[in-house]
């Protein structure tokens, strides 16, 4: 069972951005990043390793708790890896033993090692919805572009189908249109509109500089869900994976198997923040 631990929280000015971030435990420390995901996702894991680590969370710029100066502009792996920069140096406990990124998050995080290798020993990239490295990734841009039209002509539940098609994710009769096609909490519609509008295209677009991450100092794990097996996520993964001459490291549950069971998932990370 998990024991909810109330966290430290604060705020950061960044460059055109208000970053919201919370910090629980103490020891080494560990980040756990989003996109669009935010704090929130990851409290329960956050409380499991708590127990031994400092622990970071924090809503990605546009989203949730932390307002951009500029609502229109993108938010690149680039900038979201520039912000966990100034995260870390400013909480003054780095490097970080760890920064698991999960789906965008991952992208970010990958893009901390190239940009500020000195500042995260291990990076943890489980599931980064990298597309450009997927043989078919003209179809891949295409479906993207396909689901950002739709949702921005004001077809949200189509968009969303358009997105769990090409993810390749099943979900149950009508589970779509009870998410998304009825009364729903303001800021949640005001993250996902930055999401397909200014987030999406710059995360999966993003490139790896793979000879930089591959020679670089910081460790690179790539993780897979168990349960993703066929999604685009996992096809992305291998891929990345293969590009680093790297296995794939298997973690319990799919895409967010950290918020499925956070139990399971917090072993399989001491584990491989272990070495093993």
């Amino acid at each position: 069972m998990t024991t909810t631990t109330q966290p430290a929280v604060g705020s950061l000015e960044v460059p055109n951005a208000r970053l919201h971030y919370e910090v629980r435990g103490a020891g080494p420390l560990v980040v756990l990043v989003g996109a669009p995901m935010g704090a929130a996702a990851f409290a329960p894991l956050a409380d499991l390793l708590a127990t031994d680590h400092t622990v970071l969370t924090t809503d990605p710029r546009g989203t949730g708790r932390s307002p951009m100066t500029d609502p229109g502009q993108d938010s690149t792996p680039e900038m979201r890896a520039d912000d966990l920069s100034r995260l870390i140096a400013h909480l003054g406990v780095g490097p970080a033993a760890a920064v698991l990124g999960s789906s965008g998050g991952a992208v970010s995080a990958l893009a901390l090692a190239q940009a500020h290798p000195d500042q995260v020993h291990t990076v943890v990239a489980h599931e980064p919805p990298l597309t450009e490295l997927l043989a078919d990734r003209e179809q891949s841009r295409a479906a993207t572009e396909e689901m950002i039209a739709t949702y921005l002509a004001g077809d949200v539940v189509g968009a969303w189908v358009k997105f769990f098609a090409h993810a390749n994710i099943v979900m149950p009769d009508g589970a779509l249109e009870q998410m998304f096609g009825g009364e729903r909490d303001p800021q949640d519609v005001a993250d996902e509109r930055h999401w397909f509008a200014h987030e999406l295209r710059p995360t999966v677009r993003w490139e790896p500089d793979v000879a930089l991450l591959r020679g670089g100092r910081t460790r690179i794990v790539v993780g897979i869900g168990e349960e993703s097996t066929g999604q685009i996520c996992d096809r992305t993964s291998t891929a990345l994976a293969s590009a680093l001459d790297i296995e794939p490291t298997l973690f319990p549950g799919d895409h967010i198997g950290f918020v499925g069971d956070p139990g399971a998932f917090a072993v399989r990370l001491r584990s491989v923040l272990a070495g093993g």
